[in-house]
């Protein structure tokens, strides 16, 4: 189990929507110190977080990071991408590598860049933010590339279990941030996300099912695929 308290924790995507929220309650949990990321540091506005630069598709920007957060414990990967790529027969291909590169191969450099320093500091713990749509197939390419992430995150759990590095995948619908401002369905606070998804970093979850909907379509994975796509009926 990892522990808030005292942790230093860097946060991708930790200026708005639910980076800025797991910000917050980092702190509110006694964290020592919590590295904000953004493109642009200065949309960083929590008075406590210390604001860094970081692109996560960039292999320069990553490794400039990880230069200056040599002292992080704890990683939380939320920065993601959602371009509307809905389609793949009809979507432009460049949004659909795009959200690849965001959502999937993002959190693999920043992980392989911080795991050698979280190992060398006694060890700690990896968050990856999924999504429900890591496993039912109807965003198209964000889809896709959660399922991606899932996969990535479940072999990580195994590699870095031995360097003393746990690893958490959070699984959430829908939750009221810029990214999902043009969806009208039910949302999740962000500041209730965070706290669900912390707690389970402290007690060691595996995975973090979110809400009611994460749970669900958690459980019908085994089921027909009837189940979770109901067009495949008519």
């Amino acid at each position: 189990m990892t522990s808030i308290k005292d942790a230093v924790v860097l946060v991708t995507g930790g200026s708005r929507g639910l980076g800025k929220a797991l910000v917050e309650e980092l702190y509110v949990r006694g964290a020592g110190k919590v590295y904000a990321t953004a493109r642009d540091p200065r949309t960083v506005t929590h008075p406590d977080a210390v604001p860094l630069a970081l692109e996560v598709t960039d292999p320069a920007s990553v490794a400039a990071a990880a230069a200056q957060a040599g002292d992080v414990t704890v990683l939380i990967n939320n920065a993601g991408v959602s371009l509307g790529a809905s389609s793949f027969l009809e979507s432009p291909v460049d949004d659909i590598r795009r959200e690849f590169e965001t959502n999937f191969y993002g959190p693999l450099l920043v992980t392989r860049a911080f795991a050698p320093l979280i190992e060398r500091n006694g060890g700690g713990h990896v968050l990856n933010v999924h999504s429900v749509l890591s496993w039912v197939g109807i965003a198209g390419s964000y889809s896709a590339s959660k399922a991606a992430l899932w996969s990535q995150t479940n072999s990580l759990r195994l590699e870095l279990r031995p360097r003393g590095i746990a690893v958490t995948g959070l699984h959430v619908g829908y939750v009221d941030t810029d990214m999902t401002s043009a969806v009208d369905a039910p949302k999740s606070r962000p500041r209730d996300i965070a706290a669900l998804a912390l707690d389970g970093l402290e007690t060691g979850a595996h995975e973090v099912l979110a809400d009611d909907i994460s749970r669900s379509v958690k459980a019908g994975l085994s089921g027909d695929l009837v189940t979770l796509y109901p067009q495949l009926a008519n």
